[in-house]
């Protein structure tokens, strides 16, 4: 028997899809098919969890009890191994079938591990699921040494709950700054000066050679000759789509799942969303994958509405984050590092960690990004997404980025 729609994955782009199917097509079977023997839950929730702020329900996309029975959506535990697109059928780790009408990749990805000696050790863990939280909470005490390898987005978000759990932290990351792919120098250096104040070690320009057992420590081997014993490593080096299991099927792959402004692949029937998938950039107007909540929840309504038979097209994602290092808010969005002709403007306040780059093509805001600062982020955001024509305000905010508010009201009342 064949299930009209089948949502591989159990992230906020599955559960985002597969409630826009119902509310548009009430009888059509709906499963869900997870990886994980979990409810369907929010990774970015689980630093959190080793926080205290919330437990591991708490990370559940929706909480209310029998949500998805409710809608008459199965949310069933099982591993895909493959795809017949021709069959249009799956193959799952335990040996069964499933069959589909409408199929839908939203598997999301998976950490990446750099190409080091001693990661299988006991004591080294990364943070992408229920089950790392477990047991990161377990090695996390009061006086704990840990290691984090990795001071990218993720990394900035582990490091907090880390922190917070009263552990001695030592954060080791390759590039020459903290946050590098959304924060430029200045900025990076500014959350790396931040971290340090709070009272963690911060190594930047520096990489882990190599781990081993040590007695009852671990053994941190660093490029620079050094070694740092540790209780707990945590890895957050990166991640990657998880998309191996489309081999093979005629699904067409690059750095993720490649769609069309339907959110459909190169094979009839078959979309995909979030995380796994090469969607279109709103910048650039080129195809990337931007490994963002808000994109995922976004992709899997536009897919969902198209699975239905209601054509909708995307517009693209705008590259967009916003992070909370120990307290001090960062944010960044678009083309924040400037474009070929464009021009640049900051505003700088090292010792008050306040720090604002806005970047224009024209007279057209692109891209921004800001530290130490939460007013004006969704007009920053509105006028990227917008693309106001700003006037004689761009040359009066590369004077003075901080006039951003007021450049909005000309833009937009005008």
């Amino acid at each position: 028997m064949s299930i009209d729609y089948v949502i591989v994955g159990a992230g906020p782009a599955a559960v985002a899809a597969a409630e826009t199917i119902r509310q548009n097509d009430a009888k059509g079977s709906i499963t869900i098919l997870s990886g994980e023997n979990q409810a369907p839950y929010s990774r970015m929730a689980i630093p959190y969890v080793l926080t205290g702020k919330i437990d591991n329900a708490g990370t559940h996309l929706r909480k209310t009890a029998g949500h998805f029975d409710d809608l008459s959506i199965t949310v069933q535990n099982g591993m895909v191994e493959s795809v017949d697109t021709a069959a249009k059928s799956l193959k799952l780790a335990d040996g069964s079938r499933i069959e589909y009408g409408k199929l839908l990749v939203a598997t999301g990805a998976s950490p990446v591990n750099p190409p080091i000696d001693g990661l299988d050790l006991p004591g080294v863990h990364h943070c992408w699921t229920l089950d790392d939280a477990d047991g990161i909470a377990r090695l996390a005490g009061k006086g704990s040494d840990i290691v984090l390898m990795g001071a990218g987005f993720i990394g900035c978000i582990i490091l907090e709950a880390l922190a917070a759990r009263g552990a001695n932290l030592t954060v080791v990351e390759a590039e020459d700054r903290m946050v590098p792919r959304m924060m430029d120098e200045t900025a990076g250096n500014m959350v790396k000066d931040w971290c340090q104040n709070k009272g963690m070690t911060v190594l930047t320009s520096t990489r882990v050679n190599g781990l081993s057992q040590n007695g009852d420590k671990l053994a941190v081997a660093l490029d620079s000759g050094d070694t740092q014993d540790a209780d707990l490593v945590v890895v957050a080096t990166g991640v990657r789509a998880n998309i191996d299991f489309v081999e093979g099927s005629g699904i067409e792959v690059d750095e993720g799942i490649k769609i069309d402004q339907f959110m459909q692949t190169s094979v009839e029937d078959v979309y995909a969303a979030g995380d796994c998938a090469q969607g279109l950039d709103f910048s650039t107007n080129d195809w990337s994958v931007h490994a963002i909540q808000p994109t995922a929840t976004e992709h899997g309504r536009i897919a969902a509405l198209n699975m239905v038979g209601k054509r909708a097209e995307y517009k693209g994602s705008l590259n967009m984050n916003v992070l909370d290092t120990a307290g001090l808010i960062s944010s960044s969005f678009g083309e924040w590092q400037g474009v070929e002709g464009g021009e640049t403007a900051q505003v700088l306040d090292a010792n008050n960690f306040r720090y604002t780059q806005l970047a224009f093509d024209g007279d057209v805001l692109v891209g921004a990004l800001t530290l130490g600062r939460t007013d004006n982020i969704g007009v920053l955001r509105g006028l990227i997404q917008s693309r106001t024509k700003l006037g004689v305000w761009k040359d009066r905010l590369m004077k003075n980025p901080n006039r951003i508010m007021e450049a909005y009201i000309a833009g937009t009342h005008s």
